[in-house]
């Protein structure tokens, strides 16, 4: 394997990595809907739905 074949598959790797750990914040936050499936945040006063 060249050199330049071992750090395209290294970066590819890093980059897959990077994505996996960044999308883990992409989850909403469990309970307190209500029957349409919205909430509201107490701290912010936001009402919004998931």
């Amino acid at each position: 394997m060249s050199k330049e074949q071992t750090l395209m598959k290294l970066s590819a790797i890093l980059i897959a990595a990077l994505l996996s750990i960044t999308s883990v914040a992409a989850f909403s936050h469990s309970g307190g809907t209500d029957s349409k499936g919205c909430h509201r945040n107490h701290k912010t006063n936001d009402y919004h739905c998931h």
